[in-house]
């Protein structure tokens, strides 16, 4: 009895995990055995050509008497027919217009096939929607991002092509995310023509000997014109609000630029580039510094600065190498701070006014404002003011630190990750602001160098985007560091004092004072949407503050368009640089054909010590989106090289389906977890599974070859125990 039990215990798991339970189960298998019997027992020959003939006379007969007890009985019929998505639904429509003529066989028709098929929806949503999803999560995400934008179109076009069999899209439209409402009023209106006319043909019954001959070349084609007329239709009204759009605006007769890019950060320097490799003719207007947030304030200084506070550390640890180093590991800040902006110096050229300009680009320093969708006005430090037409524009105007709105904080001051690196001496105590990557990977270089950090956190963890356990590793190594984390604290006000400044927080144990020297703020970044003229174009705004785009990166416009951190929705250099491609293809080539933008693999990285790194699906994520996985784990504490370099903390998490090797995501915890990462990358955008990646020979010892040994592991989980004892008895047969 116990074993019955866990038997059905198991099952039930199982079923759970594909989406399914046992009572949509039997459900299911109860309709499909109705469905088989019917079909068995020869059901299906009450829905042929030749039945519906042959009975032509008596149920005439039966229709005269009591037209409107026929006229209900056969609603229900067909009802029933369609719901449970029996092919019959092409005769039973000819049997319409034969008993009831074309008016009300085709008022019958419609209603009863708009209210089957609405049951069929409705039974496939229910029994099938939650284990398809479970299994094919990622192809449907990108249906229903369409369905959702357009749905009621596509539908439309389906049902007016008689070609695809009505009850399929019935079922498959189940497993969409369309609404039901309209689902039905889709399907209402896309299957009224080709009702009409089969109900029409239904009147000339007796004269019909196929229903082969039913559709003409010609009829066919005016029913596949009605399928395209819907996009048309879209196309023609988005043309006429262009139009209407731009007719308020006058259109040089001639443009002194192809494209105009707002911003010289990384994705303004890729729109410019590839925009002058393409031989177009391009300005770039930035009112800073060439470069943007990356070079100047972002990746390339934090780098900078992280490496010189690894140095520190390691130098700490200089003896469990054999090495001794004598005293304490004294830090010069100033020096620190030195090397930052030589090595900011050195990657400067790259993206340098020079070099852009021997590209072909025209770099203009200044501030740029868009007077219209054909224009931008660009004011000068000096005042001067120069204007420059343009047939495209791409704006890459980045983002800027968020400031919270706490009481006194801008009277003791505060740093930004903008300003941080004006500091000329090292904070003996600093308290750092916000638990994301920023916040994370300066609180651990100024704590390595010396500085007592307290790090304040609202949530209750660190790297909120990341899994749990990600973050604990974390939060174990900063606590091991000596940093102060605060968890689900929030700050009250910040004073002055003559201890210097008081930063005041609260979390569920009460209050607590802080003393701080500086206050680092890295609570998140804001986009940079004001000051250069969409508000008076009428261009709106995410709920995220961001500018409003298309998947083509198009604003409200079709000759304007935005990427980066300026309309996310991720700010990452590397994603900047990614849409950037897109942006000022589409700018250039829109009137050709223009790219949706792939975010289908996003890496990313923090790069703390130890770094956490992550591609696609985490386990929060698959379990939200209700996507069935599989984890495996494998431990760098069981990889040589990280062993020999006393680097073993962390781990490589790979998500797959279940049963499958397809790589869902990756997480990966440990001192060399970015460069771990672009395999995963690779593997994942071009479909390469953990089979394949296992295949692949690996430079022994290497940390790349954690990457083989979790594929390995996976590799092990799934092996066929079945096959494993018959190999084991073929083994032993042989040493006989």
């Amino acid at each position: 009895m116990a074993s019955v039990t866990g038997m059905r215990v198991r099952v039930e798991a199982r079923l759970k995990r594909r989406g399914l339970s046992t009572g949509r189960l039997t459900l299911f298998v109860f309709i499909a055995a109705l469905l088989i019997a019917f079909f068995a027992f020869g059901g299906g020959h009450y829905f042929t050509l030749e039945y519906v003939k042959a009975q032509q006379e008596a149920l005439s007969r039966a229709r005269d008497a009591h037209p409107l007890l026929m006229s209900l009985i056969f609603f229900l019929i067909y009802v029933g027919v369609t719901a449970f998505s029996i092919p019959g639904a092409t005769v039973m429509t000819l049997a319409a217009g034969a008993l009831f003529g074309t008016a009300w066989g085709t008022l019958i028709v419609s209603l009863a096939s708009t209210t089957g098929a609405t049951l069929a929806f409705a039974t496939s949503r229910f029994l099938l929607r939650d284990a398809v999803t479970a299994r094919f999560a990622e192809p449907l995400d990108a249906i229903n991002a369409g369905v959702r934008r357009e749905g009621w179109m596509y539908l439309l076009s389906l049902r007016l092509i008689p070609a695809v069999p009505f009850w399929l899209i019935n079922l498959l439209m189940g497993l969409t995310e369309i609404r039901l409402p309209t689902f039905f009023w889709a399907s209402q209106l896309g299957m009224l023509p080709a009702t009409l006319v089969y109900a029409n043909f239904g009147t000339q019954l007796s004269g019909l000997t196929s229903l082969r001959g039913l559709l003409s070349p010609g009829l066919l084609a005016a029913l596949v014109t009605l399928a395209v007329l819907p996009f048309g239709l879209k196309a023609g009204l988005s043309a006429i609000r262009t139009r209407r759009l731009l007719s308020k605006w006058r259109r040089p007769d001639r443009f002194d630029y192809n494209i105009v890019v707002i911003g010289a950060g990384s994705a303004g320097l890729v729109s410019s580039y590839i925009a002058s490799t393409v031989k177009a003719k391009v300005a770039l207007v930035e009112r800073h510094a060439m470069g943007g947030d990356c070079l100047n304030t972002g990746c390339v200084p934090s780098k900078a600065l992280l490496r010189s506070a690894g140095v520190a550390a390691e130098l700490r640890r200089a003896a469990e190498y054999g090495v001794n180093v004598n005293g304490e590991v004294a830090v010069d800040f100033g020096a620190v701070m030195a090397r930052v902006d030589r090595k900011r110096i050195e990657v400067a050229p790259h993206d340098s006014v020079e070099r852009f300009t021997s590209l072909g680009v025209d770099c203009i320093a200044g501030r740029a404002t868009i007077t219209s969708p054909f224009s931008i006005e660009v004011k000068t430090e000096h005042g001067t003011v120069q204007t420059l037409t343009t047939r495209s524009i791409v704006i890459a105007a980045g983002s800027r630190p968020v400031v919270p709105d706490i009481p006194g904080l801008l009277d003791v001051g505060y740093l930004t990750s903008d300003t941080v690196w004006s500091l000329a001496e090292l904070p003996k105590r600093l308290v750092v602001l916000g638990g994301g990557p920023i916040g994370c990977e300066l609180a651990q270089a100024f704590a390595r160098l010396g500085s007592r950090v307290t790090l304040i956190v609202r949530g209750e963890r660190l790297l909120k985007k990341e899994d749990p356990d990600a973050a604990e590793k974390l939060l174990q190594r900063f606590r091991a560091e000596g940093i102060d984390v605060l968890l689900e604290t929030g700050v009250v006000r910040c004073e002055r004092r003559d201890s210097g400044k008081i930063v005041v927080a609260r979390s569920k144990s009460g209050e607590r004072t802080i003393a701080a020297d500086e206050i680092l703020c890295a609570v998140g970044r804001k986009a940079n949407t004001e000051g250069y003229g969409l508000e008076a174009l009428g261009i709106g705004l995410t709920s995220a503050g961001t500018i409003e785009v298309d998947d083509r990166l198009q604003t409200l416009y079709p000759n304007i368009f935005a990427c980066g951190d300026v309309t996310g929705p991720f700010q990452f250099t590397h994603m900047a640089a990614h849409q950037a491609w897109y942006a000022s293809i589409n700018a250039m080539f829109g009137q050709l054909h223009r790219f949706k933008a792939d975010y289908r693999v996003v890496p990313w990285v923090t790069f703390t010590s130890p770094e956490v790194a992550r591609v696609g699906l985490n386990e929060e994520q698959a379990a939200r989106r209700r996507i069935a996985y599989e984890v495996t784990v494998y431990e760098l504490a069981e990889l040589d090289r990280a062993i020999t370099d006393s680097s073993t903390e962390g781990y490589v998490k790979i998500l797959t389906p279940p049963g499958k090797d397809r790589i869902l995501g990756a997480t990966i915890v440990g001192e060399h977890a970015a460069g771990l990462l672009a395999e995963f990358a690779l593997a994942m955008q071009h479909g390469i599974g953990l089979n394949g990646v296992l295949r692949t020979i690996h430079v022994y010892p290497t940390h790349s070859e954690a990457a083989k040994y979790a594929a390995g592991k996976w590799k092990l989980s799934h092996a066929s125990q079945r096959m494993l004892r018959l190999l084991g008895r073929y083994h032993a047969w042989r040493r006989r």
